[in-house]
């Protein structure tokens, strides 16, 4: 299970996050990965573990002032980047875009879909994977694999019915192993978490907790 730890703009040490994934990872099978904001890419990436970018930007190198460049992350550290997340929606033209930019800097991508049906849009375009993430459950402590595990098959079943090399992923309220767990049996190959993480008095322990069961 790939389990991919997003610290937002929370007002936490992300390198501490980090260094406790890098902890944590020796004594697991699960694979883990966090995505801290922009400005920590190489700090975090310093510290071994597996570094994403929350996003970058469906740019080419020029005149972007403001904009996060694809190859910019890559050089920092980052070897792959979210998109499309519930807090960053983009055009389904940009994310293209995006894709192609993440391609260009050899990062892998993970697009993440609201439905069954944008899951299915968003694999069309050819990323490493998508995950499902109903934007009323981010931040909840509900996690969907227990609020809604219909959607999390439909959106494994429509994903494979349009590249079956796409990989889904779970996201929205993870915060226990037995969420993990869950969303493993209903066909995820990962999941996405933030705050059981990101806002934990100690994220190895939250970290422990979350792929002990695995």
């Amino acid at each position: 299970m790939f389990v991919l730890v997003n610290t937002k703009t929370y007002p936490c040490d992300q390198v501490a996050v980090a260094e406790a994934a890098a902890a944590v990872e020796p004594t697991t099978d699960a694979r883990l990965a966090v995505a801290p904001q922009p400005t920590a890419i190489d700090a975090v990436a310093d510290t071994g573990v597996e570094t994403w970018a929350q996003h970058v930007d469906p740019i080419e190198p020029g005149s972007n002032t403001g904009s996060i460049l694809a190859e910019s992350v890559a050089d920092a550290g980052a070897t792959g980047t979210l998109l499309n997340h519930s807090e960053h929606r983009i055009r389904l033209d940009q994310l293209d875009e995006g894709l192609s930019a993440s391609d260009r800097a050899d990062l892998e991508t993970i697009v993440c879909a609201n439905t069954p049906e944008q899951a299915a849009a968003a694999a069309a375009l050819g990323p490493d994977a998508v995950a499902i993430e109903p934007p009323a459950l981010i931040g909840t402590g509900t996690p969907v694999s227990q609020a809604d595990p219909e959607i999390v098959e439909s959106a494994v079943t429509a994903v494979d019915g349009v590249d079956e090399s796409v990989a889904v992923l779970c996201g929205a309220g993870i915060s226990t192993g037995q969420d993990v767990v869950a969303a493993r049996e209903l066909g995820a190959e990962g999941v996405l978490l933030a705050s059981g993480v990101a806002k934990a008095d100690d994220p190895a322990a939250a970290l422990e907790s979350l792929v002990d069961p695995l």
